[in-house]
């Protein structure tokens, strides 16, 4: 098993998992063992575009009910702040007041895991190392969590964040290496913002440069934004190799906006993990589905995949829409397992209940 520590970060594009949703996945990562799960969904306005705005007090209670039910389950509580750009301004007193107030808040409710995330942000500006470097270790003074992970703008080799947040400075990553606190872990997504696969060689390049073990978050099986919610990732996760863990400070799983049917391929990633050269993909993939919903549904959900995955929403006819909406229905009445729960995920996907558009997209 890897050293590095396996949870879900819900850190999507696109409508935000309900509170009792989320509630009910704390028992599946306590039931699984996996280890942490971090509230940092795109679309909770208090954690990136209003996030000078105070925090209104039913959305503090949430959060404090899921940072004691994380306890209960022994499952470690992080929270993902982005505020945004920032570090377009001084970092004088005003925007100190403005970033100690939420930290204290993260304190009283109990963070494990303090996230700072300055990613899909603007770049291309002179010491942007160094004006990130000044406010990531400032508030890591004032967190009481027991790990503190930074997100940078450029959190990949991809060449896309250069074409939308501008050119990434020169030196960029190995200031933040020299600069950050030692006790500051880094969000690192790999050579692409969505990878398909992992090398040992690639981690230990980047651990060089960060001079830290990078934090895995892995977009896999994410798929939020105007394109991707178009298709259901649903396929078991390959390229990561177990051995891949003792590269790492912690690996972060980037769920679908479908929160059942998301638990699918994280449970192929724990078996990859646990089974080593000897994991099977397939066999993961059927085990994995049958334990969320049912046999059943496993093996109509392995047969429909590539429909799903590959073809997606635009490449289905309304005649197969129907179809398969009707092959899952009698689901939804099933008492065993999840698998309602995911039953109506798929039907609701069908129906484009989980479009996210371009609009919504750059908002959040």
């Amino acid at each position: 098993m890897t050293s590095a520590e396996l949870g879900i970060i819900e850190g999507f594009y696109g409508e935000p998992w309900t509170h009792a949703a989320r509630l009910r996945l704390l028992d599946f990562l306590k039931e699984h063992g996996f280890s942490f799960y971090i509230y940092a969904p795109k679309g909770d306005p208090y954690l990136r575009k209003k996030w000078r705005e105070p925090v209104p007090a039913a959305r503090e209670r949430e959060l404090a009910e899921l940072a004691g039910a994380c306890r209960r389950a022994g499952i470690k509580f992080g929270v993902g702040l982005s505020p945004y750009e920032m570090y377009l301004s001084p970092f004088d007193a005003a925007n100190r007041e403005l970033l100690r107030s939420r930290i204290e808040l993260f304190n009283r409710i109990g963070v494990d895991k303090f996230c700072l995330l300055m990613d899909d942000m603007k770049g291309d500006l002179p010491n942007l190392a160094g004006r990130q470097v000044e406010i990531v270790n400032w508030a890591a003074g004032l967190s009481t969590a027991e790990q503190v992970v930074f997100c940078p703008t450029y959190y990949s080799y991809d060449p896309v964040l250069e074409k939308l947040f501008g050119k990434m400075p020169e030196g960029y990553l190995e200031a933040l290496g020299k600069g950050l606190d030692k006790k500051v872990s880094v969000f690192w997504t790999g050579e692409l913002v969505c990878s398909k696969s992992y090398s040992a060689e690639h981690l230990a390049g980047v651990a060089a440069t960060l001079g830290r073990k990078p934090f895995l978050w892995d977009n896999y099986p994410v798929n939020d934004g105007p394109r991707m919610c178009k298709f259901l990732h649903l396929r078991p996760f390959t390229g990561r190799p177990a051995d891949m863990g003792a590269h790492l400070a912690g690996h972060a799983v980037n769920p679908m906006n479908q929160i059942t049917l998301s638990r699918i391929s994280a449970l192929t990633l724990k078996a990859s993990y646990e089974n080593g050269p000897a994991y099977d993909p397939k066999k993961a993939f059927l085990a994995a589905a049958a334990a969320v919903t049912c046999a059943e549904m496993a093996a109509r959900l392995a047969a429909d995949t590539p429909l799903f995955m590959d073809r997606g929403l635009d490449g289905m006819a309304e005649a197969e829409k129907a179809g398969r909406k009707k092959d899952y229905a009698p689901f939804l009445a099933s008492e065993e397992g999840e698998t309602a729960s995911a039953a109506r995920e798929l039907i609701d996907w069908l129906d484009g209940k989980y479009t996210v558009t371009k609009d919504l997209f750059l908002t959040q």
